[in-house]
């Protein structure tokens, strides 16, 4: 037995909130030794995330660490360390990828610099050498371009993209700990696989320690050695994976194991008349890039002449690698984002040519779930406010306690507590601001739903419950909705039809059933073959 590179001793995380004292993590312990990856998983709130930010240092002001609390970092008590002896540790010896991108990554500088600072800071050297490292990172985490992306900004990039930043960044100083919090999240599944195996292949060259924190299953089965079960910030169940995986022993791991989507989606009327239309949709960037002398512009065809129809009631999924155009079409059809061509139908009316004042009779008729749900609430309005917002503005409510009501319907239909009002967005987990978000749309009682990735950062028991309340949701009333996701099983679940993207067009289309269970392409059997079948 070699001795552990981190070692976690009875700690214990407790919030202090304006309703009392929050338990987040109740005398956890744990240990992983050099060259070891241990996954903790369990559902979202159970303290897995709160523990990573406790090894970091990096909790929120009103965090108190138990006093018997002890973590130790190859002999290093690190809750006795200092906020500058922290800062020579973190980013350096022990290196973390965050579980929301967007929110990590400073949106204005160039993601290139953030990680080339990363480099400097730890190791000096020139900025020119640094962007070779940087280049060569970017190279190695399968960003697509990757010399474009040096001197592109955060929000110009994709969710995986953007993801894939991050953990260039963390792998940037080859630490000795890495600590990925859902590193696979935002990511195909094709391109998912590539990723565990660079983390896996980095981990034994230089004989690294990695904490994995998810809530995917077959992630966990496929990368790690030991697992740790938790449950309301305690540990439930701790084994070698194999051994959890085949003979489960407590209630909620056998229950995790168990929950996957299920089901497929209700029968579509076939009579049911068109709502969005979509006709020969282009949409392009126009991107920079090199020094100054030699700084060139090309165009970044995102959308290439796509045409899509989405009817009263219907589920639409759009599939495809990330930076294949889904979430630019989606968000190029509710007019979020300029097309360059092309024509939009929506109920029967061309919304395409409208100014942003015409558009607002629309808006509470077309709504949208953004894949980010931490980006996309305001972190100074707590969830009344948030949710209220959109009623004041379009009109809808009487007074502020039938205003009151709706959001409080809202907030039963994704099932959270009605109390949940008063408190502001960081206080809930990844999987809980996900369904806060659902709730936004939902309280205006729209039409038509655009959904990003919406059940990306839910862990797979509460991803059942999202998809049998967009089910419930859909059929009460008569909602339709396009369901952007790489999760493959999810939008088999859900989707009446599927179209799959590659760089901007359309490979196949039909379906859901079919092209699924009988994709005709290349490119789809690809798709398909790494979201439904287990690789050893």
């Amino acid at each position: 037995m070699t001795d552990p590179l981190l070692k976690i001793e009875n700690v214990v995380v407790d919030f202090r909130t304006i309703h009392g004292t929050v338990n987040a993590v109740r005398g956890l312990s744990y240990e992983v030794a050099r060259g070891e990856t241990l996954a903790v998983v369990g559902e979202s709130g159970s303290g897995k995330s709160v523990t990573a930010r406790a090894i970091m240092s990096m909790l929120a002001e009103n965090a108190r660490v138990g006093a018997d609390s002890r973590i130790w970092f190859d002999g290093t008590d690190l809750l006795e360390l200092s906020e500058l002896e922290m800062q020579e540790i973190r980013g350096n010896r022990i290196s973390m990828i965050f579980q929301e991108p967007l929110t990590s990554l400073n949106p204005i500088h160039r993601v290139g610099d953030q990680v080339a600072e990363i480099i400097q800071i730890h190791r000096p050297m020139p900025k020119k050498q640094a962007m070779a490292e940087v280049l060569k990172l970017f190279q190695e985490v399968q960003l697509p371009d990757p010399e474009a992306r040096l001197s592109q900004y955060p929000h110009e990039m994709s969710g995986g993209q953007r993801q894939r930043v991050m953990i260039a960044m963390a792998l940037a100083n080859k630490p000795d700990l890495l600590i990925a919090d859902e590193p696979t999240t935002a990511l195909d599944v094709t391109v998912q696989a590539e990723i565990l195996t660079l983390l896996k292949d980095l981990q034994k060259s230089h004989n690294m320690a990695v904490v994995l924190i998810t809530h995917d299953l077959t992630v966990v089965e496929k990368t790690s050695d030991k697992v740790v079960v938790m449950r309301y910030g305690e540990v439930v169940e701790r084994g070698n994976t194999q051994d959890v995986f085949a003979n489960p022993q407590h209630p909620y791991t056998r229950h995790l194991l168990e929950s996957e989507p299920k089901g497929r989606p209700d029968e579509l009327d076939p009579d049911a008349a068109p709502l969005m239309v979509a006709k020969d949709m282009r949409v392009a960037f126009r991107i920079a890039h090199g020094g100054l002398m030699s700084r060139k512009h090309v165009d970044l065809v995102a959308v290439n002449d796509i045409s899509a129809s989405i009817r009263r009631g219907e589920t639409l999924g759009v599939v495809g690698e990330s930076g294949s155009g889904k979430t630019t079409l989606g968000m190029a059809m509710i007019r979020l984002l300029e097309p360059n061509g092309g024509q939009i139908t929506f109920d029967g009316e061309r919304i395409d040519g409208l100014t942003r004042k015409q558009m607002r009779p629309f808006r509470t008729r077309i709504q949208v779930v953004f894949q980010d749900p931490f980006s996309s609430l305001n972190p100074r309005m707590i969830i009344r406010q948030i949710l209220e917002e959109g009623l004041i503005v379009n009109g809808i409510g009487k007074n502020a306690a039938e205003r009151e009501e709706l959001i409080g319907q809202a907030l039963d239909d994704v099932q959270m507590p009605r109390d949940a009002m008063q408190r502001f967005p960081h206080e809930f987990s990844g999987g809980q601001r996900q369904r806060l978000a659902i709730a936004r749309a939902v309280v205006l009682q729209p039409e038509f739903i655009l959904l990003d990735e919406p059940t990306s950062a839910l862990d797979l028991s509460i991803q059942a419950q999202i998809i049998d309340l967009l089910r419930d949701l859909r059929a009460k009333h008569d909602l339709s909705y396009m369901f952007i996701s790489h999760d493959l099983k999810v939008v088999k679940a859900l989707c009446h039809n599927v179209m799959v993207m590659q760089h901007g067009d359309i490979i196949e289309t039909g379906p859901t059933s079919q092209v699924l269970e009988a994709p005709k392409t290349d490119y789809t059997k690809r798709l398909v073959n790494a979201a439904f079948k287990v690789v050893a």
